[in-house]
């Protein structure tokens, strides 16, 4: 497997792998990168889609990407997905899987004309003091130390960074920062998280600093993760012959390892009670996902807490796969399930999904976001964050295209709401989210849109049904960590098996994204099958010194080199900079990018 960038590769077609003919392929979990990788077995791998199997624990695929009405209690929707114009491996997919809604076009035909017609971006991003505005206006106000810890940790070597929090890394200032208010939020960081991460994200991303105050960076599907990616996806694998067997609660994968050639010689798992085995050959491919972040969810409705009596550090059914995997390694090359889930008290948040058709309260969220969202078009264009709750549940919410499922009322409106922090009591009501009924959580939202406090009650449990979700390992995949903590996609010397997912190691690329799952999937398939064509490289923006001068530009919030508060030694070196570089490519690339006037 090799990386590759331009269109020579993307538009190429790899010839039939050696060997595709004998090989079968058993696919563990029905996520994203599990799906990904049956697809480029199909497209790539030229592997004949009977000789495909996925197995699946629950009775529908899609994994994380979930989204469901149950006719009993509501909408649930556990979490959205935000997608930018440089997944690469995303895109090769979706550009040959039909949509299931247009003839004749694909899903990512679809997806780029409809956020070419209708571009997302916030009108406001924060919120404060029952509704007003919060006044962020698109700036950073980063501080000078700020600026230039996130500068360093930039450039920071990863193997520096290994175990380490960001609160090791960031001055104190910081956390009082609107880049942090946008970070923390938009990609649920918290002080405890990954510093290694961090630096992943900020190098991955920089190329859109200008959009993350205004998510104008961001892409959106039309209806929710599973309608628009997941049931497109399946639809095509079982067009081709590739079946999916539910129910199948994988146990653990035999692996046999002789002078360092690994093979994968058996699956053992449970279905309806039993226990079965699936013995294995070199040509049988297996591939694992390892870890979840969704594991062990539990769900609460418009008048029912979600049940936490369960929950248990390092307990979970995916975590129990890995760690008997794991359990096997001669020198942990098969990582540290550990790491990841041995505390949920750090790694849980939670969400909630707001159903109403109600006047006055759509009238309340029109006076917040400034659109109408029963115009079928961006609403809130991400996240608007309550800034004065975050010494409490820190709230967030959103509101997508509507409707956000097919077969949801024209006249509803599904509001996603989510907080970072569970254990903590409201502004409004005075218990930690986690103890909240579905009923009660709306109440602390319908306070921060400006609902009086004398009508909030009523509204709440008349004119709103809620369901609620808490995941006690949703950020499982920031904790500090090794690099050696998260298994190679395909270890070393491994023959026939390979990991997928957010718990699998590959080079540069973020987890917590669509990208990363279906990236994992494609690395997977071209490793073992030997496909001869480039895996699309992680975008070299962090590479690009045009991107990187227009980020500075950003981040210090448009303001040119010599307007910034510089020592008066400072502004002499920056003197003789400026005079060094007149008349060169850089003195222009300065001026394009704003640093230089």
């Amino acid at each position: 497997m090799y990386y590759s960038a331009g269109t020579y590769e993307a538009f190429a077609r790899p010839e039939k792998p050696e060997g595709a003919d004998r090989k079968s392929a058993y696919i563990i979990g029905t996520g994203l990168a599990g799906l990904s990788a049956a697809f480029y077995l199909v497209r790539d791998g030229q592997v004949k889609g009977e000789r495909i199997h996925l197995l699946e624990k629950l009775d529908l695929a899609g994994g994380s990407c979930d989204g469901r009405k149950d006719v009993r209690k509501g909408f649930y929707m556990r979490g959205g997905r935000e997608m930018d114009n440089h997944f690469e491996c995303m895109w090769d997919m979706f550009r040959d899987v039909p949509s299931i809604e247009t003839p004749g076009v694909s899903v990512l035909d679809e997806y780029y004309w409809l956020n070419k017609h209708d571009p997302n971006y916030s009108l406001c991003r924060a919120s404060e003091k029952c509704g007003q505005d919060a006044h962020t206006d698109k700036k950073f106000t980063l501080d000078k130390d700020s600026a230039l810890a996130l500068s360093k940790l930039f450039m920071t070597p990863e193997k520096d960074l290994e175990d380490k929090k960001i609160s090791e890394i960031l001055p104190d200032s910081f956390w009082d920062t609107n880049f942090w208010l946008y970070w923390q939020t938009m990609f649920a960081f918290q002080r405890w998280s990954s510093a290694l991460e961090m630096k992943r994200y900020l190098c991955r991303y920089c190329h859109h600093i200008d959009g993350l105050p205004d998510f104008s960076a961001l892409r959106f599907t039309k209806y929710n993760q599973y309608e628009s990616m997941i049931l497109p996806l399946v639809k095509y694998l079982e067009s081709h012959g590739v079946s999916v067997e539910y129910g199948m609660d994988v146990k653990n994968v035999v692996i046999k390892d002789e002078n360092g050639k690994k093979i994968a010689t058996q699956i053992v798992y449970e279905k309806d009670g039993k226990t079965g085995t699936i013995d294995l050959i070199e040509d049988d491919l297996v591939f694992i996902t390892n870890g979840c972040c969704t594991d062990t969810s539990c769900y609460g409705d418009q008048n029912t807490a979600p049940d936490l009596s369960q929950i248990k550090n390092g307990a979970g059914e995916s975590w129990d796969l890995w760690k008997n995997i794991a359990a096997q390694a001669k020198n942990g090359e098969y990582g540290n399930p550990d790491k990841f889930c041995d505390d949920f008290e750090a790694t849980n948040w939670m969400s909630a999904t707001v159903e109403t058709s109600d006047e006055e309260i759509i009238q309340k969220i029109i006076s917040i976001c400034k659109r109408d969202p029963r115009e079928g078009k961006v609403t809130t264009g991400g996240i608007v964050t309550v800034k004065d709750s975050t010494d409490n549940w820190y709230l967030s919410w959103t509101i997508n295209r509507q409707p956000q499922f097919k077969a949801q009322d024209k006249n509803t409106v599904l509001i996603w709401v989510y907080a970072l922090t569970t254990n903590k009591e409201g502004n409004y009501v005075k218990k930690a989210m986690r103890d909240c009924t579905g009923e009660e959580v709306c109440r602390e939202w319908l306070y921060h849109i400006g609902v009086s406090t004398d009508q909030i009650d009523d509204w709440a449990k008349n004119r709103c049904n809620t369901t609620t979700c808490f995941m006690p390992y949703i950020n499982a995949f920031f904790q500090p960590r090794k690099e050696s903590d998260r298994p190679l996609v395909v270890p070393e010397g491994a023959v026939n098996f390979a990991f997928l997912g957010q718990f699998a190691e590959t080079p540069r690329d973020t987890i917590f994204t669509t990208e990363y799952s279906i990236r994992t999937g494609m690395e997977a398939v071209y490793t073992l099958m030997n496909v001869d064509r480039g895996v699309p490289e992680v975008w070299g923006s962090k590479y690009d010194v045009r991107e990187l001068l227009r980020a500075a530009y950003y981040a210090v919030d448009k303001k040119p080199i010599d307007e910034l508060p510089l020592s008066l030694k400072e502004k002499v070196i920056l003197k003789k900079v400026i005079k060094t570089v007149e008349g060169t490519d850089l003195e222009i690339l300065l001026k394009e990018s704003g640093l230089l006037r």
